[in-house]
């Protein structure tokens, strides 16, 4: 067994480095577009107005309530069938994209991502302080301002542990592109098996990069996580000698 893993880890090499290329780029992307949709679906979510929050909870609802896969093959087959069949399509310039399953691929998780992480936001937003925002307001800050520099930042140091664990989420989700012919890191490995009839060997190959990959996410958002509760004591700090000056 152990010479088959050599012979894998040798031989199809550039698969599985192409394959752990994809899944980064699937990952950094979903992680950054899910991201910056979310932060305005957060705030939506906890708005006081039944019609701001309606269309946001609909989206979270529904990319939260069925499965990813289920998801991705609506997204492929669904949306891309019905693309194929305008007249015309393909014979147009986007067809080069619209028939690409890659598309449909990151399409599907920035969305799923965007879902679940504006959950998590919402819960951030509601557990900061509401002492620190009432402060704010009694100074005269604009919502905008408030959101900017009081809800925002303690937002993030509450939700990011979780935060984390949904990019790590993210990353094995990933593992589901293979189902629609994508070649990232779990469809090499089952190109690998076809191959060769290694099975064992190729995944483990597979699986030993996706425990890399967790271990490096880990260790540098604990590192962030380090920095923002550094922060957070440095801020309380400043306030005590402030509050033990007002009862001299």
């Amino acid at each position: 067994m152990f010479e088959d893993l050599i012979y894998v880890l040798t031989k199809y090499d550039s698969w599985l480095w192409q394959g752990f290329l994809l899944t980064l780029q699937l990952l950094a992307v979903s992680v950054v577009f899910g991201t910056l949709i979310a932060i305005p679906l957060a705030v939506a979510r906890v708005s006081k107005l039944i019609w701001v929050q309606a269309l946001p909870f609909a989206f979270i609802y529904v990319f939260r309530g069925t499965p990813l896969i289920a998801q991705l093959f609506m997204m492929y087959y669904g949306c891309g069938q019905l693309i194929a069949n305008i007249e015309g399509i393909q014979d147009h310039w986007s067809w080069t994209y619209l028939r690409d399953p890659y598309w449909y691929c990151l399409l599907t998780f920035v969305l799923n991502t965007a879902a679940y992480m504006a959950e998590i936001m919402r819960g951030g937003i509601q557990n900061v302080p509401n002492g620190e925002i009432e402060a704010a307001r009694a100074c005269g800050m604009a919502p905008a301002t408030i959101y900017r520099r009081i809800i925002f930042p303690r937002m993030w140091q509450i939700i990011w542990p979780a935060y984390t664990n949904d990019v790590i989420f993210t990353l094995k989700a990933t593992s589901l592109a293979s189902t629609v012919t994508m070649m990232e890191l779990t469809g090499a490995a089952r190109k690998i098996v076809a191959r060769t009839a290694l099975p064992y060997e190729a995944f483990i190959s597979a699986g030993v990069i996706y425990l890399i990959i967790v271990y490096v996410l880990t260790f540098g958002f604990k590192g962030i996580e380090k920095h923002l509760r550094r922060n957070e004591n440095r801020k309380e700090n400043k306030s005590v000698p402030a509050k033990a000056g007002g009862h001299i």
